[in-house]
C-alpha cells in the first residue's frame, strides 16, 4: 500500500497541523511516513504546501512527483488548483471553498470551482461554517481533514488519536472542538458521497 497526499493552504491555516496529525496517526498504525514541507512566503498569506507519502514499506523519496498524488487536500480552493498538475487520473480533490484573495486579479470562485468540477467528483466543503459549528473557525483544518478522512488509508480512530496526541497540550476543551469538527467534516463528506453515487 502506498498513498501520496499534497495538503495545500495559505500561511495561518493550520496546513502543518493536518500533516501532523496524519503523521501521528499513520505511526500509530505501524506505516511509514515521509512528509516534505514546502512553505512560500513566511507571513500570513503566502502559499504553503506538504508532500505526504504513506506507505506500508519503505519510501525512498519525499517528493512526490507530477501526476501522482492520490488525494490533493486544500484549505483554499485556487491552491488546490495550483497542485492539479500532481494529481493522478484516479487522484480526488478535497477542498475548502473559502477564498483567501492574497493577490491582484484573484479568479471568481465560480471559475474555479469549474475548473475543479472538472477533474470528476471533488468534495467542495464549506469548511468556515462548518468550524463555526464546532466551535471556532480555527478548526477549519481539521473539518478538512474529516472531509478527507474515507479516502485515507487510516482509519478514523487513529486519526482522532492522532488530534488528541497534537491538540492535548492546548486542553480537553480544544481537543474536543478539534475532534467536532473533525467529525462534521467526515460526515458531510461522507453524505456527499452518497449523493455523488445515487
Amino acid at each position: 500500500m502506498q498513498q501520496n497526499i499534497i495538503v495545500s493552504g495559505v500561511g495561518g491555516q493550520g496546513i502543518l497541523s493536518i500533516a501532523a496529525v496524519i503523521d501521528l496517526a499513520a505511526l500509530h498504525c505501524g506505516l511509514t511516513i515521509h512528509q516534505t514541507e514546502v512553505h512560500g512566503m513566511s507571513q500570513r498569506g503566502g502559499a504553503v504546501q506538504s508532500h505526504l507519502r504513506i506507505s506500508d514499506a519503505e519510501i525512498h523519496s519525499g517528493l512526490i512527483t507530477e501526476g501522482t498524488a492520490d488525494i490533493i487536500l486544500s484549505v483554499e480552493p485556487l491552491e488546490a488548483l495550483r497542485y492539479l498538475h500532481f494529481l493522478s487520473p484516479g487522484g480526488r480533490i478535497v477542498t475548502a471553498t473559502e477564498t483567501v484573495v492574497n493577490m491582484a486579479g484573484y479568479p471568481p470562485f465560480e471559475l474555479i470551482e469549474a475548473e475543479l468540477l472538472r477533474t470528476g467528483s471533488p468534495v467542495l466543503v464549506d469548511a468556515a461554517a462548518l468550524a463555526r459549528e464546532a466551535g471556532s473557525t480555527k478548526t477549519s483544518n481539521m473539518v478538512m481533514l474529516g472531509a478527507t478522512a474515507p479516502f485515507l488509508a487510516i482509519d478514523q480512530e487513529h486519526l482522532e488519536s492522532g488530534i488528541m496526541e497534537l491538540f492535548g497540550p492546548k486542553g480537553e476543551k480544544i481537543v474536543a472542538m478539534n475532534i467536532d469538527a473533525f467529525r462534521k467534516g467526515l460526515a458531510f463528506s461522507q453524505q456527499s458521497i452518497q449523493q455523488t453515487v445515487l
